[in-house]
């Protein structure tokens, strides 16, 4: 070998080590991470997102991008345990966490331990949106079941939007009737009026508000205030049944997922950020009840009183309604085969 040669090669060397370094450097300065959520989180996170990013930063964790995927609650957990590479996921419904621990340990089973209140940084609750003026008269749950009144909501078996709606609907008539027989029949002349079963609350929002479908939306608290703020208040009113549900909204690290991509720190510190004052002053602009009494205080001419209930309280935990309501075959597909 010359000694030009060996200089080229030694060269060459020091070009590749640099050239090495600069990627590896790349590499960590431009992580992203993947969020995926549910159809009505949408605009919440277009705001979490640089919040966070901006705050990562600050603390040295270099350039980050995150990235945003929603649809239907259950339909994005499906696809998440179908091979999405989501390194958090952000629901409504804990059983859509669940169901990733059960196919493939892709969360660990332990996740509701991992966060401040049941992993839940905030929550919400189910209210009625109507046209202007209320022209039916739609007061409480027993409205909702009258002939003539057309009902939107999400599907129960692909929106947790939906969901909650059908098991507000239950808890009610649980109540008034005292037993199971009486709530199923007041749930299944209340789905009698549903006209159409979008596959999210986006969708069930776009058929109400756009289509002019039905008399009554059901949704989340805040869809019912983002509505107002698109459409405005002129058009439509919000009303406040006497019981509703408390909607908890679940988050979790897709462990596996982010084991695999290198995301773990990161993927932790996004979901931190939501229960920090800085991404519960977020969530409260957005018309989600914040867990923070301080915010929660701050923002309370927002969140008006309600008599609510969870799922724990009065329907066993989401294990027995999963089981009861929502399997193949359960309470729910009754309804919808007696609706038929």
């Amino acid at each position: 070998m010359t000694p030009n040669a060996g200089q080229l090669k030694k060269s060459l060397r020091r070009s590749l080590s640099v050239l090495a370094l600069c990627f590896a450097g790349s590499a960590l300065a431009q992580t992203s991470i993947l969020n995926v959520s549910y159809d009505v989180s949408r605009e919440l996170y277009k705001d979490i997102n640089p919040a966070f990013v901006a705050a990562w930063k600050k603390q040295g964790g270099g350039d980050l991008t995150v990235n945003q995927s929603h649809g239907g609650s259950s339909k994005q957990a499906m696809s998440v345990a179908a091979g999405l590479d989501a390194d958090v996921i952000t629901m409504n419904q804990s059983p859509d966490i669940d169901i990733l621990v059960e196919r493939g340990g892709l969360v660990v089973a332990d996740w509701r331990k991992q966060f401040p209140h049941n992993a839940a940084p905030y929550t919400t609750t189910s209210i009625f949106l109507v046209r202007k003026g209320n022209p039916k008269q739609i007061k409480d749950w027993d409205d909702l079941a009258r002939p003539g009144v057309g009902v939107i909501v999400p599907n129960p078996k692909t929106s947790g939007n939906g969901r909650y709606t059908y098991l507000a609907a239950w808890g009610y008539a649980l109540d008034k009737t005292g037993n199971e027989a009486g709530a199923k029949d007041f749930v299944k002349r209340l789905f009698a009026n549903v006209p159409v079963l979008d596959g999210g609350g986006r969708g069930a929002t776009t058929t109400f508000t756009q289509r002019d479908i039905g008399d009554v939306l059901v949704t989340f608290e805040n869809e019912a205030n983002l509505i107002a703020q698109e459409f405005g208040a002129d058009k439509f009113d919000v009303v406040y049944p006497s019981l509703t549900i408390e909607a908890e909204a679940p988050v979790a690290v897709v462990q596996k997922v982010a084991a695999k991509r290198g995301t773990e720190k990161v993927a932790k510190a996004y979901l931190d950020f939501l229960f920090s004052p800085a991404g519960q002053e977020i969530i409260a602009k957005h018309d989600f009840r914040p867990r923070d009494p301080a915010v929660l205080k701050k923002y309370a001419a927002k969140f008006p009183k309600v008599k609510t209930f969870t799922v724990d309280q009065k329907l066993g935990g989401w294990a027995a309604v999963q089981k009861a309501h929502f399997a193949d075959g359960a309470l729910y597909d009754q309804i919808i085969v007696l609706k038929k």
